[in-house]
């Protein structure tokens, strides 16, 4: 291929056409590549050694690009497969990828064999690897009967595993008849091949179930070896052994290992004590970072193995014996890799290229080329083309020159094939840029005017400015490759329209775009430093003058940061007012103007100071110093000298030095150096290529002075670059490309004009050369054509019209990445408890995950509940696991129920295809509470439940557990009753309580595992209507009653009889005031009230109302009895002992008397204090105080 580089001097812009390593460049135009005729490109294939899984459909994949869109055929074992003979073979629309359906009757061992894409069109046929098609395998083992190994104590022992072939190779483990991993150690361990070691057997390793496992990753199948029965004798005393190896055997071995592949040496020894390993290279190093030792140092693993990995690799087994050693001659051989792989090649007619295919090996790789998938020398001939070797050499091609060339590289361990075509393009100039595109920029900066154009052969581009002006040539304008036009220094005369013509001798097209220039944007009234005592008004104005056709906006900043939300702020159309100003508003204020085009800007300072106690001393800022000089000019240094101003009372702390770059940054000052109040002169260092200007600031005390004036400009030589960009990054953002990023150079770091960047990259570990364009100065490059996520070695060097910056160092980075193409294997689910379970899955092949690994996510979701059958919508949860572990744990899980997951890799492009869904199973847990619990239909001695079974059974409930007990009028629990009740059963009667009596109950449900959360509820059971107590007759079968007989008491039996006699005395003295009183009319109000209950007392003076004789010998019915002092107190009204149901329970005295309660209206009032609603009875009320 050819190689160009842009050579754009002083570009500041590349738009679209990026010169490649290719004799046309395409631009990245999407209407121009839909119209551009394109031969076939291969875009994504299945991999060349393709084991599939039986039991699912195979995918064989095949896609490719193309103008037209190609067509697709395959060959089978070397001949034209039909696929429209085969029923179970489907090919996908608009795409070369094969469909067997497996799983509707087909057999994948009718499918193994050789398979070949070819995709193809009017412009050539590019051709896929050879995809070698096999169904995995995995065997049963053949049966054999095992005879019990009898090992004598301190001898060495090696129990064989010999799984059965499978494709690809099992995974051998081993374990015990619990599934458990048999533990591993310096002495018991298993080797590369699957077999179980002992170094020396102890008495402990006596047991008969050694089981050796294959697990095939393809199918998820594990197969199991009959167990192995070792029996260890003890003899004493126990004979201590030197080492001697168990494998490998003899004293040398050899081993071949394949160039970048893992390289994986054993040595285990015999001996007691157990020896220890050690590795050693003879005549050498073991290669730092890539070296492992694994299994106890039993094995060395080397990864990443080269041609400098051959050599002996001794390995030494001692212990206090003495030792053994055994010496591996490794021998890396490789199978082809690419040095240079061919590259598309796009010519115009009657030009030159060359298609170069350099590969390395070991032993060295044949050359091979096909032409659209024919070897070369019986492919038509092609007088433009010329093969020598690894070389195709074209010279004056035509249209029917395109084609595809396939490059064969192999060896005896493998092969490596390439597709890039040949496109000769005969195409008339088109220009990409829009038509009439308005340029607008400042007077006296850099105007771009943009011609983005293709044509085949290359067009040549001319300016002109004006419709019918001529050809611009001169200093004045510089003509960039990719028809850029640059006017470095625009002026006002340089506004007009100018054409762009674009010409090859297949025509001709021009475009037209138009240039404005505008007057830039000044200020020319700028702010003033001002110094304003506390509570005054300050102004500060900012007028400006700018270009008629642009608006400008007014900013002011104070502190840089946006003025204060405050109402003494008041901005006009040309100044900031601030009203009664206080401490705080003491600072910079900056006025920005900005247009579309320009912004411009100013500062002042304003300093707050209180009234001055007296008026004799007056504390400024200084005044700023004059009378600059510059000295002694050097290339890299010169001397500035300055008379500082009036201090005004207030001594210079220091001074402030600051310069103007007037070349590439004029108006702009920056910080320079600043030195002691006390010097006037110094040294400044400078840049090459700089226009300096200088200026000073005095500082003291009370703030910073005014700029002084600008010194004399000084334009120091230009130089080389002294440094070369920073943060140099190489990040793809696309699966085909490397993007190259870079932070640009500052422009006084250029060192002179026409400042560029040389951008090179090679791939990593490819022993590539280095591929280099020269690019304007722009800060980022794409390559394009890159294979997906290499790493790459990247550097970028600064250069300008002088010469180059000193040699970058190089960073690494990647090309883009690509979903992943494979799911994680082997996914196993261990099953902690019934809410979370464990899953294990095997990391996926790194080359397979095609970007950077972030991790795996983890879906899983609930299928069903076992316990009800029934489905629900799905609601997939995501676990994400960072980095390559291959494990985690799924928390939250419910029980008893049938789950669902799947594994998926990660990395920064997104997430690749899913893990075959894995089902699972929790086991049963407890259940929640019973959802209700109901009791009704109370009676003397019974009381119904009803209750609702748990909202979540989590398993099958197996009973339900009911306790009770009874609850005295103190709160203590008698003992405790237990009944276990069917779990079909949704209510009980409780019969054989005790009646009035509370009971307080605890229910819940138990499935196999246990018992779940209880619900509890209280209920009383009722006294009879007469209220006679009666004794509880078989009470005790559903409980033991802690009720006390108080009838048969005998303090209760004394009370009483006090009772009655208190009652006697006050009937007595009642009688005997009822003589003494005179008359009651007790008839009419007997006739008054159709109740017979006795009235209550008169209040106003104090008598009782009429009794009736009749009703003497009644029992009592909220009758009237008053104290002795003939008055009767609210409070004590309250106290009821009886009210036949209506009241609450009666109270004693402090002096232990009763008090019932006499108003017969009174209505009957709530219980008061935490009282139950079983029904009232004096019994209770007198239980309640025992």
């Amino acid at each position: 291929m050819m190689k160009k580089s842009i050579s754009a001097s002083k570009a500041s812009l590349v738009l679209f056409l990026c010169q490649m390593i290719s004799a046309l460049d395409v631009p990245l135009d999407s209407k121009l590549l839909e119209e551009l005729s394109q031969p076939p490109t291969i875009t994504q294939q299945s991999p060349k050694d393709y084991i599939v899984d039986p039991r699912e459909n195979i995918v064989i994949q095949c896609e490719a690009k193309g103008k037209p869109p190609p067509s697709f055929s395959w060959t089978r074992n070397g001949t034209h497969f039909d696929i429209d003979k085969d029923a179970q073979v489907t090919m996908k629309p608009n795409s070369g990828t094969l469909v067997i359906n497996i799983m509707n009757g087909g057999k994948a061992e009718a499918y193994e064999g050789v398979y070949q894409c070819t995709a193809r069109n009017e412009r050539g046929a590019a051709i896929s690897n050879n995809i070698v098609i096999r169904p995995s395998r995995s065997p049963l083992w053949t049966k054999e009967k095992l005879e019990p190994n009898h090992v004598r104590e301190g001898d060495s022992l090696v129990l064989h595993c010999r799984p059965p072939v499978g494709l690809p190779p099992p995974i051998i483990f081993w374990m015990d008849n619990a599934f458990q991993r048999l533990p591993q150690s310096e002495r018991v361990s298993q080797g590369l091949n699957g077999d179980l070691y002992f170094s020396n057997v102890q008495p402990e390793d006596t047991r008969e179930d050694y089981i050796c496992y294959a697990r095939f990753n393809h199918t998820q199948t594990i197969q199991q070896k009959q167990p192995i029965s070792v029996k260890v004798f003890s003899t004493k005393p126990v004979t201590e052994r030197q080492p001697i190896l168990l494998t490998p055997t003899g004293s040398t071995s050899t081993k071949v290992e394949l160039r970048g592949n893992v390289l994986l040496l054993e040595c285990i020894a015999a001996g007691l004590p157990t020896p220890v390993i050690r590795w050693i290279k003879e005549g050498g190093e073991l290669p730092a970072n890539r070296t492992f030792f694994e299994n106890f140092k039993k094995t060395l693993k080397i990864i990443d193995v080269s041609e400098a990995d051959s050599g002996n690799y001794k390995c030494i087994a001692r212990n206090i014996l003495g030792s053994a050693h055994h010496v591996i001659s490794v021998t890396v051989k490789a199978a082809p890799y690419w040095i240079t792989a061919p590259r598309n090649l796009v010519l115009s007619p009657g030009e030159d290229g060359t298609l170069i295919c350099r590969a390395n090996g070991n032993p060295k790789p044949n050359i091979s080329w096909l032409a659209n998938g024919v070897p070369i020398a019986i492919a038509p001939e092609d007088p433009s083309r010329k093969v020598d070797g690894d070389t195709i050499i074209f010279s004056h091609v035509q249209e029917r020159s395109s084609a595809v060339y396939q490059c064969n590289a192999s060896n005896e361990y493998g092969y490596l094939l390439a597709n890039a075509f040949v496109n000769v393009l005969a195409e008339p100039p088109r220009i990409l840029t829009p038509a009439n595109k308005l340029y607008q920029v400042i007077a006296d900066s850099p105007a771009l005017l943009d011609c983005a154009y293709f044509g085949s052969p290359k067009p040549e581009i001319e300016w002109f400015k004006g419709v019918k002006g001529s050809i611009l040539r001169g200093d004045e304008y510089v003509f960039h490759d990719n028809g850029t036009l640059e006017i470095p220094v625009a002026q006002k005369d340089s506004t007009g329209t100018y054409t762009c013509v674009a010409r090859n001798e297949l025509g001709k097209i021009q475009n037209e775009v138009r240039l404005e220039v505008k007057d830039p944007t000044m200020i020319i009234k700028q702010p003033e430093y001002k110094v304003i005592q506390r509570y005054g008004q300050v102004s500060f104005e900012c007028i400006i003058k700018h270009d008629f056709t642009l608006l400008p906006t007014v900013i002011w900043l104070k502190d840089n940061d946006e003025l204060p939300d405050d109402e003494r702020f008041l901005v006009g159309k040309d100044n900031l007012t601030i009203m009664n100003v206080t401490d705080k508003d003491d600072g910079t204020y900056t006025c920005i103007v900005n247009t579309t085009l320009d912004s411009v800007s100013a500062s002042a300072v304003l300093t707050v100071v209180a009234a001055p106690p007296t008026p004799a001393i007056i504390y400024a800022r200084p005044n700023p110093p004059f009378d600059l000089e510059l000295t002694g000019q050097l290339e890299r240094s010169v001397e500035l000298s300055w008379i500082p101003g009036d201090e005004n009372n207030s001594p210079i702390t220091n001074f402030v030095i600051e310069y103007e770059d007037g070349l590439h940054e004029p108006g702009v000052w920056h910080y320079q150096t600043e030195v002691p109040g006390t010097q006037t002169t110094v040294q400044l260092k400078l840049s090459p290529y700089v226009n300096y200007s200088f200026r000073v600031i005095a500082v003291n005390e009370i703030g910073r002075s005014q700029p002084s004036e600008p010194s004399e400009q000084y334009l120091t030589k230009s130089a080389n670059p002294d440094e070369n960009p920073s943060n140099v990054q190489g990040i793809g953002s696309e699966p085909d490309n490397l993007v190259i990023t870079w932070e640009s150079l500052k422009g006084f770091q250029s060192n002179g004009p026409g400042l560029q960047y040389k951008v090179s990259w090679r791939q990593k570990d490819v022993d590539d050369e280095w591929t280099s364009v020269i690019v304007a100065n722009v800060s980022k490059y794409i390559v394009s054509g890159t294979p997906t996520f290499v790493p790459y070695e990247i550097k970028v060097q600064a250069l300008n019209d002088l010469g180059y910056a000193p040699e970058p160092s190089e960073v690494i980075g990647h090309s883009g990445e690509d979903l992943p193409m494979v799911a994680p294997g082997n996914v196993q689910v261990h099953v902690i408890n019934s809410t979370l379970a464990k899953v294990h899955w095997d990391p996926v092949p790194l080359k397979s995950v095609r970007g950077h690994l972030q991790g795996y996510k983890v879906y899983y979701w609930k299928v069903q509940s076992l316990s009800r059958r029934s489905r629900r919508h799905v609601e997939k949860k995501i676990l994400t696991f960072r980095g390559n572990k291959t494990f985690g744990m799924l928390p939250g899980l419910e029980p008893f129920s049938s789950y669902k997951l799947n594994v998926r890799v990660v990395n920064g492009k997104g997430e690749g295809p899913a893990s075959p869904d894995k089902v699972f199973k929790t086991p049963e847990g407890v259940p929640s509470s019973p959802s209700f619990l109901k009791i009704t239909n109370p009676t003397l001695d019974s009381l119904t439940l009803e209750w609702g079974s748990p909202t979540h059974p989590n398993g099958v409930l197996t009973s339900y557990i009911l306790k009770f007990q009874p609850i005295n009028n103190t709160h203590e629990l008698g003992p405790l009753v237990e009944i276990r009740i069917p779990a079909n059963e949704s209510s009980l009667i409780l019969k054989n309580l005790n009646y009035s009596t509370r009971y307080k109950f605890y229910f819940n449900a138990q499935t196999s595992v246990g018992s779940g959360s209880q619900i509890t509820e209280e209920a009383v059971t009722i006294m009879d209507e007469a209220g006679i107590l009666r004794p509880a007759v078989g009470a005790g079968k559903a409980m033991a009653s802690r009720q006390v007989d108080i009838a048969t008491q005998g303090w209760f039996i004394g009370l009483m009889c006090a009772v009655a006699l208190l009652i006697l005395i006050l009937l007595i003295v009642c009688f005997i005031r009822r003589n003494k009183g005179g008359k009651y009319p007790v008839k009419e109000k007997e006739d008054a009230h159709a109740d017979p209950e006795i009235q209550p007392m008169k209040e106003d003076d104090g008598t009782f109302g009429e009794y009736s004789d009749a009703e003497d010998h009644k029992p009592l019915k909220k009758g009237s009895r008053t104290p002795s002092d003939r008055t009767v107190k609210k409070e004590d009204s309250d106290d009821s002992l009886v009210d036949y149901g209506e009241g609450v329970n009666g109270q004693f005295n402090e002096d232990g008397s009763f008090i019932g309660q006499y108003s017969g209206k009174k209505e009957k009032e709530p219980a008061e204090g935490n009282e139950s609603s079983e029904a009232p009875s004096p019994v209770n009320a007198m239980n309640s105080f025992v």
